[in-house]
């Protein structure tokens, strides 16, 4: 992430590095609270298969 370098190479601070490389402290700071995404493919798999055209 080059927030993330900017602060390690750089020493500047995240509101300064988010700022630089355009991305708001919101995405910064997400992190998916999905790991897997493997059983929503299989319900999407099962929901299609049920209504083929």
């Amino acid at each position: 992430m080059w927030a993330q370098q900017l602060q390690q190479n750089h020493s500047v601070t995240i509101v300064m590095s988010c700022a630089i490389v355009g991305l708001s402290r919101c995405a910064y700071y997400y992190r998916s609270k999905l790991q897997d995404d493997s059983v929503i493919v299989s319900v999407l798999n099962t929901i299609t298969d049920r209504h083929l055209r």
